[in-house]
């Protein structure tokens, strides 16, 4: 944006905060939002931060309210005009926070969208089902490129289930992270924090099956990424989260489950499915690499809400 004071604040972010480049993007995406709304899109750097008030914020709360946006993204964007502000009083570009006093809008109750295990096995084994009704071909090409690409679809769906890991972790993970020996995958997730994630037996059999036949890509192409990504896409180089999407719609679809199920919702799963079976909150936490425990907490109500269904389903006089 070119303006001193986010430059000062990215600085902030990257040195003191640790945050991500995702985390970064999205405060400057709502950062340059506010901009738009309150000068105008003409409006260029250096922005009048000084001039902000109370008022101020609250047409920027009242312009998405009228956009009847999630009540979680706009809190998400105040948080993060908020902090902008907050950094700026700190650093003395600004005399008072305009964020300051003005509240959150109040979250709706939401539970995420969770498989059940059968679901589960019918979308980890729909890669392979899917490519058996595709038309044969003799092209070796095609054949070479087919036979990765069920591999690597099973791969990054046994994945994300075994390890709850976030899809942009997923796409960012090195061939380094993986210790099939040892069992387990180093991700770093949000604000650059690694954890272990352990790997589940179909997981490594899966991973194992990628890593060998991604090979047969590489020569294809006659390259070979130096990254080594652990999945790639169709011109041998590293799958983005928007093509993980997109395969899984695929595959959501193919075996006739909820269209509105997504990456996230094998991560939610993965949590349920533990704390299901006996798994302690704080492992759980650990596992899925939330900063807070109350993060968590919202797989419990998912528990509570399903054995609420299985006693009306199952009980006499329920």
């Amino acid at each position: 944006m070119n303006d001193p004071c986010v430059e000062h604040f990215v600085q902030y972010l990257e040195g003191e905060k640790n945050a991500s480049e995702h985390t970064i993007s999205n405060y400057l995406i709502d950062i340059r939002q506010y901009c738009e709304i309150v000068w105008g899109e003409e409006a260029t750097a250096p922005f009048k931060w000084k001039e902000a008030d109370r008022f101020t914020a609250r047409k920027f709360l009242v312009f998405f309210q009228k956009l009847e946006m999630a009540p979680a993204t706009t809190g998400r964007k105040l948080s993060a005009l908020r902090s902008f502000y907050r950094f700026l009083l700190r650093e003395e570009y600004v005399e008072h926070n305009p964020f300051s006093g003005l509240n959150l809008p109040k979250k709706g109750s939401y539970l995420p969208q969770i498989l059940s295990t059968t679901e589960v096995v019918r979308l980890l084994d729909a890669p392979a089902k899917y490519n058996e009704q595709q038309v044969l071909t003799n092209n070796p090409k095609i054949k070479i490129w087919r036979e990765y690409m069920v591999a690597r679809d099973a791969a990054i769906l046994e994945l994300l289930y075994s390890t709850g890991m976030r899809i942009n972790e997923l796409v960012k993970l090195p061939e380094e992270g993986i210790d099939l020996l040892s069992g387990v995958a180093r991700v770093r997730g949000k604000g650059k924090k690694e954890r272990l994630c352990p790997l589940g037996s179909p997981a490594e059999r899966a991973l194992t099956n990628n890593l060998q036949l991604r090979e047969n890509v590489w020569l294809l192409e006659g390259k070979r990424d130096v990254r080594s990504p652990v999945f790639l896409n169709k011109s041998g180089g590293p799958i983005t989260a928007r093509s993980i999407e997109r395969m899984m719609k695929k595959y959501v679809l193919f075996c006739h489950l909820n269209a509105e199920l997504t990456p996230h919702s094998l991560r939610h799963s993965f949590a349920t499915h533990l704390l299901d079976a006996g798994a302690d909150l704080r492992s759980v936490q650990e596992l899925l690499g939330h900063a807070s425990l109350s993060t968590t907490q919202i797989y419990t109500h998912v528990s509570v809400e399903r054995l609420k269904e299985v006693y009306q389903l199952a009980h006499p006089r329920a």
